[in-house]
């Protein structure tokens, strides 16, 4: 399949001023200004093709929020290509725009003191969406959404949640092929977490939009994208699928064991003596129980335990997302220093 996006060696530098303090090194800047160059993306390439949900990650200042401002045509690159439906962003800026829909999680696109259904209004004119299109949107997102409820309220009067799925509406009803997003549920509770990951994969799958997702909130990556971008330091250190990503730094597993007899960690450990399981040590009725399991079968920890102590439940979890990228971070950083 075609790509629908296609970015290489892409990069992006500023000039910045060191200042001096002091009188003294205020002068001297205005007169010999120290300056250096620091590369924010440094040669980042990737394709996404159409339909695709990618999770694109980094901690702060590891350069994705610079690669999608080029990516949406905001910030023009120092070096390389982008070009997403066959559009460069910062040159066909406004036609391009009309291919795209963007949220970011912190700023909102909508009119701030009019009443939600007038900014929809006002979209639709800029984007000159025709009336059947914009009916049947605001149907979907009524659906999907529950906006419908939301219309008559002017922006400045919603919570948070009630905002970020307005937000989401407003950047997808002209109907666009890409659709980037920023943080999009930073701040939000569990519930508008949860509600605003449904959404997205429900519009997903019905409109097939192709989505680049950035994100501190690493549920939204396991929930949402089966491959996953990290970057770090400008450059891009894995680029795959999540479960790969697991792969390549390990299965380590956690299991979970709910018994009906207070016990400690040590009585547990010396059950799976002579096996590579570490039991967290505590006391009680739940115990944790971490392996590998390249070393070690999960069936074999299980049935040591249970042939020896009454067991009331089981729960076998994969590593936390979190411990996977943090991994990746050390990876890349131990290869930097040789």
């Amino acid at each position: 399949m075609e790509p629908l996006i296609h970015v290489r060696d892409l990069c992006k530098d500023y000039r910045l001023t060191d200042r001096r303090e002091g009188v003294r090194g205020g002068l001297h800047d205005l007169i010999s200004p120290r300056r250096r160059l620091l590369r924010a993306v440094d040669n980042v390439s990737f394709s996404i093709a159409p339909g695709e949900m990618v999770g694109y990650i980094g901690a702060n200042g590891a350069g994705k929020s610079t690669t999608i401002k080029m990516l949406t045509g905001i910030l023009t690159p120092s070096a390389g290509e982008v070009t997403v439906g066959g559009m460069v962003p910062w040159r066909q800026r406004q036609q391009y725009t009309r291919h795209i829909g963007v949220v970011f999680g912190q700023r909102t696109q909508l009119w701030w003191d009019l009443a939600v259904v007038e900014s929809f209004r006002l979209l639709k004119k800029i984007y000159e969406v025709d009336d059947a299109t914009y009916d049947r949107q605001m149907k979907l997102f009524d659906e999907l959404l529950d906006t419908g409820k939301l219309l008559s309220q002017p922006v400045r009067k919603l919570s948070l949640g009630q905002r970020m799925r307005c937000d989401l509406a407003a950047a997808l009803l002209h109907r666009p092929r890409v659709l980037f997003l920023d943080e999009p549920t930073i701040g939000l509770d569990v519930v508008g977490k949860g509600n605003i990951r449904e959404f997205l994969r429900g519009i997903q799958e019905r409109e097939g939009v192709t989505v680049i997702l950035t994100t501190h909130d690493l549920g939204d990556i396991e929930q949402l994208c089966r491959r996953v971008i990290i970057i770090d330091q400008g450059r891009v250190h894995f680029d795959g699928e999540l479960a790969e990503l697991r792969r390549r730094v390990g299965q380590s597993v956690r299991l979970s064991v709910d018994l009906h007899e207070p016990t400690d960690s040590e009585a547990l450990a010396a059950v799976t003596a002579g096996l590579p399981v570490v039991w967290d040590a505590q006391q009680g009725l739940r115990h944790v129980a971490r392996f590998n399991r390249v070393e070690v079968r999960a069936a074999d920890v299980i049935r040591l335990v249970v042939n020896d102590r009454p067991v009331q439940d089981l729960h076998l979890a994969e590593q936390p997302i979190e411990d996977v990228v943090r991994e990746i971070y050390r990876q890349a950083a131990a290869g930097g220093d040789k």
